[in-house]
């Protein structure tokens, strides 16, 4: 009797050892699976910190383009909504900015580029008072929006160059 205990001992031993490496190759691939998402996500962070400083560099060239008055009011704020849009480390910036994206929603429907050349003159004209208006009624607000917009892109790059 006391060989078959032997052997059952044996076959439960070489089972828990069996086990056990088992159980250690799967810790291992775990840990490893772990620290590779670590490592994807820190690359992707480092791409959307990348994307959102190019970006704000060029909400900062805008922005002093319409203080300076070298770009219309109705096109800076097309751009400059598009660009805070694309931004990934930040959110919630229409709320920040209301004006700019107030003009924006209220001249996107109007016909640019290739579209604008084939409208006739009159519809053309037409569309352009739309948008003065438009320009006209928020400009003050605009105006100020601008300022603090250029300060949060300055603020921002300096805070992801420095991190």
């Amino acid at each position: 009797m006391s060989l078959f205990w032997i052997i059952a001992t044996s076959i439960g031993v070489v089972i828990i050892l069996a086990l056990a490496f088992y159980a250690g190759r799967l810790l291992q691939q775990l840990s490893l699976q772990t620290k590779r998402q670590q490592q994807a996500e820190i690359a992707q962070q480092q791409a959307h910190k990348s994307h959102d400083v190019k970006a704000l560099k060029s909400v900062i060239i805008i922005t002093r383009a319409m203080q300076e008055e070298q770009c219309d009011f109705s096109e800076g704020c097309w751009r400059l909504s598009v660009l805070l849009d694309s931004l990934k480390l930040s959110s919630q910036l229409d709320q920040q900015f209301p004006a700019i994206f107030e003009l924006y929603n209220e001249i996107k429907h109007l016909s640019i580029l290739e579209d604008r050349k084939q409208l006739a003159k009159k519809q053309r004209m037409k569309e352009d008072f739309q948008r003065m208006q438009v320009e006209s009624r928020l400009r003050p607000a605009i105006e100020t929006d601008v300022e603090n917009l250029k300060q949060f892109a300055d603020e921002q790059v300096q805070q992801l160059s420095s991190s």
